[in-house]
């Protein structure tokens, strides 16, 4: 079997990995990739593989996963399947969650706007009138 030596200054990873410098560092720091051995010559060389990490772990920030998640599923890794999917259906239940909260918000929001009289001059204005009472209540 050939080894593959690492390539990879991290501006090229950067690059191959649409990130910037600064994000591989950050990952590096917090445990999501390793930081390769700095070699005689100073310039620290990264293997494909890193590349493909860092893509995963974008993508599973698309998908609504915190670093941290992330990092549970990488330490999972393969043939583990039934852990990231009870994982993944937790974060399905979550976003779904996070969508009912924002539809009562908008509900809340248009009732708002349309109680709004706005251009009339002396009249309170209900949007403000409801966040002041909303605070009064959360003081109380």
């Amino acid at each position: 079997m050939i080894e593959i030596k690492p390539e990879l200054t991290i501006g090229r990873l950067a690059k191959l990995a649409a990130v910037n410098i600064e994000t591989i560092r950050y990952y590096q720091r917090i445990g999501l990739i390793a930081e390769p051995a700095a070699p005689a010559s100073g310039y620290r060389k990264y293997s494909y593989k890193v590349a493909e990490n860092i893509r995963f772990i974008k993508r599973a920030q698309h998908l609504g996963f915190s670093l941290r998640e992330i990092a549970d599923l990488l330490n999972i890794g393969d043939g583990h399947c039934d852990d990231v999917r009870v994982r993944a259906e937790k974060k399905r239940n979550k976003i779904e969650q996070q969508i009912r909260d924002l539809q009562t918000l908008r509900t809340t929001l248009d009732q708002l706007i349309c109680e709004c009289h706005s251009g009339k001059n002396g009249q309170h204005c209900p949007i403000v009138e409801s966040l002041l009472a909303q605070d009064m209540n959360a003081s109380v």
